[in-house]
């Protein structure tokens, strides 16, 4: 070969060789996470908010820098409201995409269906969601309420004079492990502050279910016995013909008050509210409360929302899990920056007393040894435009009780998380 085509090759391959590395380099230089959210299907009117609030959170970090001096790149995948997909998905972020991390899940079919995976490949997930307890796993950190902080907290309030002093339960969810264990734990609550089981009501639909003429009539009947609350854990899509039945039937707060677990200012956006006012939530964070921090948090979602043309974006609104997932998503970042790294044990282990100042307006903690957050309980009264006005709430922050009191046996269960499998 000629001198000159020597070096011309040379010049060629040493260049490509540059490309190479610096993609690599660019490759590095960025900490990939997931999220896991269904963004189609029955949870879709849920979840999507939270696919978008974490890549709010994710843009807010990077802003200030990163995590580690490299940004984070954002892995969003559909598990369509499909189960065994959430599974699938899962994996797929795990061992393809290599995350760091994945925030995601909504319904506790869906956490159940990944959990194994993460567990098996030491994964770790941030779940953002009020759910039924029973599960403390190494793998997963919940942002979200446990029974105390939810569930137990308003069923108190129904019973007291300042909640309507109720005196028979008609207990409606959805057809899966959350409404039916919470229901559990919520039945036996009731039966040591002596309401008799003639008194107790409990029903459930499919997820997708559009059909509540029949069930609001025999909520109706069910309330000629005495002075009745309703208990709902439907979940999806369906709280919109539910909510819409209650109102075609004329059934108002102030004759059956609902308490709903999983409805809150996102759900409601496709509601006429008027005839819902005075109906209830029990969640942990209100868009509605007034403190520094929410009045920011909300302008930079209703901004993010205009600039990125959501849908709806006109009417952007906050909830509890998009909170959830805004904490927990600050709270791996602080855990790595802590760590000095990204690996999932010494992030674990970072994020033992972790504190947030939520736009709850209060300073959250990650529990030491239990993974769930200490987080305060509030009870918002629906409004006719779609907000919850706070009736009732904690003084401060409560300590979850993922192992729930109220179901046999869980006073041996341990305080500290182990692998379910």
């Amino acid at each position: 070969m000629k001198r000159r085509s020597l070096i011309k090759a040379f010049t060629l391959t040493a260049s490509i060789a540059a490309m190479g590395m610096t993609w690599t380099v660019q490759a590095a230089e960025t900490i990939k996470v997931g999220i896991l959210h269904s963004l189609s299907g029955t949870m879709a009117i849920s979840e999507t908010s939270l696919k978008d609030m974490a890549l709010m959170t994710i843009d807010e970090i990077n802003a200030k820098g990163g995590v580690n001096g490299k940004m984070l790149e954002p892995v969003v995948v559909d598990p369509a409201s499909n189960w065994p997909l959430f599974a699938e998905k899962g994996r797929q972020l795990l061992t393809q995409d290599k995350v760091a991390v994945v925030f995601g899940c909504w319904t506790s079919v869906s956490r159940k269906s990944v959990l194994p995976v993460f567990e098996e490949l030491n994964g770790l997930l941030f779940y953002p969601v009020q759910y039924e307890g029973e599960e403390m796993s190494p793998n997963v950190f919940y942002t979200g309420a446990a029974p105390n902080q939810q569930a137990i907290p308003a069923v108190e309030y129904l019973m007291s004079e300042e909640g309507g002093s109720a005196k028979r339960y008609f207990l409606l969810g959805t057809d899966y492990v959350y409404p039916r264990t919470t229901n559990k734990i919520l039945r036996s609550f009731l039966h040591s502050k002596g309401v008799a089981d003639k008194d107790i009501e409990e029903v459930y639909t499919p997820f997708g279910h559009s059909d509540y003429q029949t069930i609001v009539a025999n909520i109706k009947k069910f309330s000629a016995g005495g002075k009745t609350a309703v208990i709902s854990t439907v979940n999806g899509d369906s709280n919109v013909p539910f909510y819409k039945e209650l109102a075609n039937q004329g059934l108002k707060a102030t004759d059956v008050p609902v308490v709903a677990f999983s409805v809150g200012e996102e759900e409601l956006r496709g509601i006429d509210t008027k005839p819902l006012v005075g109906n209830l939530a029990a969640w942990n964070y209100f868009e509605s409360v007034e403190n520094p921090a929410n009045k920011k948090f909300v302008a930079d979602w209703k901004a993010y929302a205009k600039k990125h043309n959501l849908p709806g974006a006109d009417k952007a609104v906050t909830n509890d899990p998009m909170e959830a997932t805004y904490v927990g998503i600050h709270m791996w970042a602080q855990a790595a920056e802590k760590a000095k790294s990204t690996d999932v044990d010494k992030v674990r282990e970072a994020l033992a007393g972790q504190t947030f100042a939520a736009p709850s307006g209060y300073t959250l903690t990650m529990d030491k040894t239990n993974h769930h957050l200490h987080k305060p309980v509030m009870i918002g009264e629906i409004q006719a435009d779609g907000q919850f006005n706070v009736v009732w709430q904690t003084e401060g922050p409560i300590r979850a009780q993922p192992w729930s009191p109220f179901i046999d046996g869980n006073d041996k269960k341990p305080d500290y998380a182990v692998k379910s499998n």
